[in-house]
């Protein structure tokens, strides 16, 4: 190698320091709208502090902790190249899995890992989760943004995040207070939610040749803007639910649908049976299924179909937690009950045809 050849630098490999330097500016604002008295500190420390002194109020504090992503959702973001809403998609998929144990969640951190950093980009990324957070009650309280040229393209990245809540260790919900006589109650999905979208994508996007720009009368948008509507956040609903009523237990509907998320709650010798006939899925679904000749089985296993939380209470508490669901602007509807299983049964099955 000759003296004239340059020397090797973080910057030549595709890194820029000044860039991930300025997106931290610029995020800074909207990290700081979504806290909690609890936190401590602020952006840029290794570590992200939250004052457990608040924890002193518990007999018996048990912390709850939740990871996931938006998994391929990300990739139409990209497409459209709008990216203030997924991260509200990100805090969903956490702090609705933290509320099934009936957990208030307290704080979150995220991971948004770029094939090179531009800053605006990464800022409204934050946004988008900051606001989650501040939907959902919870504090950001740190993160990390990682570029990693090569390894993803210059438009691309992904987002991870990691919540932690509480709860009271005898208001711990979940199928060990299940019981048979329970009701089934559920709360309508605001959309796709963050599930089910490399078979979405597959279906409208390279069988049926769509493109997000496209006018679709059945949706009464776009679709790039059906697919982008964010997940529902039901974490302050749920918890509602635990102060006005009883309630047994809670299943979040993500991957695996209705039935295998449900059946998560359902324990040993009981059976949850559920009626299609008291719901109607909104138009993205059907359209799905149409345009794929996606098979029933298929869709309802792979897609929420309408219902992103499902609540099993108390015969006594179904007109209470309509009630509530109903005053937080919560579409709801007792969707079927709990009995004793027979030995050839599923935990969990449907019935009927959608209204």
């Amino acid at each position: 190698m000759s003296d004239s050849t340059p020397g090797a630098s973080y910057a030549a490999a595709g890194v820029d320091i000044e860039a991930g330097d300025t997106a931290v500016e610029l995020m800074k604002k909207w990290v700081a709208t979504a806290q909690r008295p609890e936190s401590v500190g602020g952006l840029g420390g290794f570590a992200g502090l939250f004052d457990a002194s608040a924890l002193k109020r518990y007999e018996r504090p048990l912390l709850a902790s939740a990871t996931d992503g938006v998994g391929t959702k990300v990739a139409v973001a990209q497409r459209m190249d709008v990216h203030d809403t997924i991260g509200r998609d990100l805090v969903a998929m956490v702090v609705d899995d933290l509320v099934v144990c009936g957990a208030e969640p307290l704080f979150m951190t995220d991971y948004i890992c770029v094939g090179k950093v531009h800053p605006d980009r990464v800022a409204a990324i934050v946004k988008g989760i900051a606001e989650g957070c501040t939907l959902a009650g919870c504090a950001l309280v740190g993160g990390e943004t990682a570029e990693h040229p090569g390894l993803l393209g210059p438009d691309e990245y992904d987002v991870a995040g990691a919540g932690t809540g509480v709860v009271e260790a005898d208001r711990l919900l979940g199928a060990e207070r299940v019981r048979a006589g329970d009701q089934v109650i559920a709360m309508a999905a605001s959309g796709l939610h963050s599930n089910g979208y490399s078979l979405v994508r597959h279906v409208l996007f390279d069988r049926a040749g769509w493109d997000v720009d496209r006018e679709v009368a059945e949706l009464g948008r776009t679709v790039g803007e059906e697919l982008l509507e964010p997940t529902r956040i039901y974490s302050l609903d749920c918890l509602a639910l635990t102060r006005t009523t009883e309630v047994h237990a809670f299943s979040h509907i993500t991957g695996g649908g209705l039935a295998a998320n449900l059946a998560r709650v359902v324990p040993e010798g009981l059976h949850a049976t559920l009626d299609r006939s008291t719901w109607t899925p909104s138009p993205i679904f059907g359209l799905v299924g149409e345009l794929g000749h996606v098979a029933r089985y298929e869709l309802e296993r792979t897609l929420n179909m309408g219902v992103g939380m499902v609540a099993i209470v108390p015969p006594d508490s179904v007109d209470a937690a309509l009630t509530t669901l109903a005053d937080r602007g919560i579409d709801a509807w007792l969707l079927g009950e709990i009995t004793d299983r027979d030995a050839d049964q599923e935990a969990v099955t449907l019935h009927g045809d959608h209204a």
